[in-house]
């Protein structure tokens, strides 16, 4: 019966709207379903920054709960490599530091904006035999969740300008992505494009 009316919304949708509209109503009804990878941005503020900003990235030391073997630095890899698609002037920490830390290196390189992460938690779905044997859930399989937070602070006065929560999760049609890090790029590409006020 879900289906059967995500199906008509899907239909209802599909005469009054642009394809690119239509696309991203469409994307954003199957993830919330189940069905493709999916994701959610909390942010406490809405903050903008120029285009010209320099910003340092870094990932805390805290390992991920429900899926202790992450690498280490994957966070901040994965925000880089969103983050210098719209602010060139971005560098990441080579290696897993404390927020002191951060904020000394942001500092050093003459960074605007720090960028720290954590990589929150992390449930691995697939091929989970504990996770299978307790839930016999297909609804579970290939089900992968992760959930990051993420502080901006401005260096020079180490102020907080924005807190976002991004938790994200994978869809049953793309359950081949067999590792919870491969869902961090999307919400963070749009994450950074948000930070650019698009």
């Amino acid at each position: 019966m879900r289906w059967i009316g995500l199906l008509v919304v899907l239909g209802l949708l599909a005469g009054c709207m642009k394809p690119s509209d239509m696309q991203k109503s469409a994307r954003y009804y199957l993830g919330d379903a189940g069905l493709m990878n999916h994701y959610e941005i909390k942010r406490n503020a809405t903050w903008r920054l120029q285009p010209d900003s320099s910003l340092y990235i870094a990932q805390g030391h805290f390992v991920p709960v429900g899926h202790p073997y992450a690498r280490p630095n994957v966070v901040a890899e994965e925000a880089f490599a969103a983050a210098v698609q719209v602010f060139p002037l971005t560098r990441q920490a080579e290696q897993p530091l404390g927020l002191e830390e951060s904020l000394e290196q942001a500092y050093l390189h003459r960074s605007d904006y720090l960028l720290y992460t954590r990589f929150a938690r992390a449930d691995d779905a697939v091929g989970d035999a504990e996770h299978w044997n307790e839930s016999r859930d297909l609804g579970d399989v290939g089900l992968d969740r992760a959930v990051l937070q993420m502080m901006l602070m401005e260096t020079s006065t180490r102020q907080l300008v924005d807190f976002a929560v991004v938790e994200t999760r994978g869809g049953f049609m793309q359950f081949y992505q067999a590792e919870p890090e491969d869902l961090l790029r999307p919400p963070l590409e749009d994450y950074t494009r948000r930070l650019l006020g698009r």
